[in-house]
């Protein structure tokens, strides 16, 4: 029974901020993001989810979610040949940057996950989705001055040390945005059979 006190602790302690440091209600982030997420499919855009670990877990299910359940063009960059490919050429550092300079376009929304926010990876990643104008959320935990909560236009971060804490409230924030968009599609859904 502590661990779900102490969860719900840190999950209480969610802070969100904007691109300029400035702090934003969950609910306003969610709001935000919901409604940017229901325009992707309407220009052709999609979502890109990154992680290393548990955060590449959770990456790929949300990005599933959202082809499946919200029908929202997603993809995560979890594919071990091409994670080898460019490892092995480039560099580990590289590994999901070189598929978004590639892949990724303007209005593309880049979902960047990493407990530590320091995940050199991931950093250059979202400095690869900023070049190419995509929209980036971050989420993050650990450190509250972590690099990562620096990068994104939103930037979820979790007051906890701990992988366990910080990847269960990431995966639960993602499937608040999912259900949330579902349900803006859908306002009788309750995601209750």
């Amino acid at each position: 029974m502590q661990y779900f006190d102490d969860l719900s602790i840190v999950l209480s302690g969610i802070r969100v901020s904007g691109d300029k440091g400035s702090l934003l209600s969950f609910k306003l982030a969610i709001f935000r993001i919901v409604n940017l997420i229901s325009a992707v499919k309407e220009k052709g855009n999609k979502l890109i989810f990154i992680g290393n670990g548990g955060s590449a877990s959770i990456a790929s299910h949300i990005a599933t979610d959202c082809l499946k359940n919200a029908r929202i063009p997603a993809m995560a960059f979890n594919d071990s040949s091409l994670i080898t490919c460019i490892t092995n050429d480039l560099g580990y550092e590289h590994v999901f940057e070189k598929p978004i300079e590639m892949l990724a376009r303007k209005g593309d929304i880049l979902f960047a996950i990493s407990s530590s926010g320091k995940s050199k990876n991931i950093l250059n990643a979202a400095k690869a989705a900023k070049k190419k104008h995509c929209f980036s959320i971050t989420l993050s935990g650990f450190n509250q001055n972590n690099p990562l909560r620096k990068t994104g236009n939103i930037n979820f971060y979790l007051p906890s040390y701990s992988y366990g804490y910080v990847e269960i409230s990431h995966l639960a924030i993602c499937h608040n945005i999912v259900d949330s968009v579902v349900l803006n599609r859908n306002p009788k859904w309750t995601g209750l059979k």
